[in-house]
């Protein structure tokens, strides 16, 4: 199905469910009118996808928007929300953010479900969810796309705990030594 039939297809979905409007209105999009100008005042999260042998393992990863550094990263078989908690669990441990902080992810069901929205209430942690596109998350996307591209890409990973190595050494890299562009 072509790229527009699909956005037009889901276009109507939603529109004849008001039920997806009630539940996708209790995760705003908290990141429209500015991003973070300290750390520790917007942090984001994603999923992404490796192969490991032939299979699918899972790395969920947070990071400080202003900052650009990953503050935790987790590696699972599966994507769900025990994976996103720990990776945001991971993350308060290196940092204590204050209240009010932001989580922003996509709307994916890992991030909206009763568990981690609960987690980040009980924490005095808003939550926003990406309401367009890839770009909502876009500082999440462009270390998924880094991380594809300079470690990845051409790779193959015997074992989960050889993909875990290169995952730790390349987190390393890209806090400490890698130029980002936002912040040259």
């Amino acid at each position: 199905m072509r790229a527009a039939g699909l956005r037009a297809r889901v276009a109507r979905v939603y529109r004849a469910n008001p039920g997806l409007h009630r539940f996708f209105g209790q995760h705003p999009n908290r990141l429209t009118a500015a991003g973070a100008r300290r750390p520790d005042q917007v942090w984001v999260g994603d999923i992404t996808y490796l192969a490991v042998a032939g299979r699918w393992r899972f790395l969920a990863v947070v990071l400080d928007q202003c900052s650009r550094r990953v503050l935790a990263w987790t590696l699972g078989r599966r994507r769900d929300t025990r994976l996103t908690r720990q990776v945001l669990d991971a993350a308060l441990r290196r940092r204590r953010p204050p209240r009010g902080l932001v989580f922003h992810s996509d709307r994916g069901s890992e991030y909206v479900g009763a568990a981690f929205r609960d987690r980040l209430a009980a924490l005095g942690i808003r939550q926003s969810s990406a309401l367009r596109g890839p770009e909502d998350n876009a500082h999440m996307e462009s270390f998924f796309h880094s991380l594809k591209a300079e470690l990845v890409h051409g790779a193959s990973f015997a074992s989960e705990t050889v993909l875990r190595h290169a995952i730790g050494r390349y987190v390393r890299y890209y806090n400490h030594q890698r130029l980002h562009s936002a912040l040259a």
